[in-house]
């Protein structure tokens, strides 16, 4: 998936091997820019894995290295419409949203996760459902 802020980009699905690189749109959030064109947002799906070239930098107040190189791509605050949802996971559990990573951090797309690639399990939810009241 791509951000709400990422909606005015252009932008295309992460494919298998893709070499990705963090990088600042200029409208208030960091997403991951392909190698052919760093102009373009890589949409990337909810259990996406990802491993990163070097250790994981996270930046905007303080810096400080994730000592990680693998990842998920999760998305968080689904109930918050204008809140940032891109997400990675690592393998300790630590989730970071990907626009508080240092730009210019590479990672490769290992793996798809299987709704994207065919298989019949529901699609990741684009919103939370509200809960039903019983009666």
């Amino acid at each position: 998936m791509c951000d709400y802020s990422l909606h005015h980009v252009n932008t295309r699905p992460a494919k298998v091997g893709d070499k990705l690189t963090t990088r600042d749109f200029l409208l208030g959030t960091r997403g991951f820019a392909a190698s052919e064109d760093a102009s373009v947002a890589v949409c990337v799906l909810p259990g996406t894995e990802l491993c990163f070239a070097d250790e994981v930098t996270s930046a905007p107040w303080l810096e400080r290295v994730i000592k990680h190189k693998t990842a998920i791509f999760r998305q968080i605050n689904l109930h918050k419409q204008w809140a940032h949802h891109d997400a990675l996971e690592f393998p300790d559990g630590e989730i970071v949203l990907l626009t508080n990573l240092k730009e210019g951090q590479q990672a490769t797309v290992l793996q798809l996760p299987a709704t994207a690639v065919g298989s019949n399990l529901p699609q990741p939810l684009t919103h939370v459902p509200l809960p039903t009241a019983i009666s």
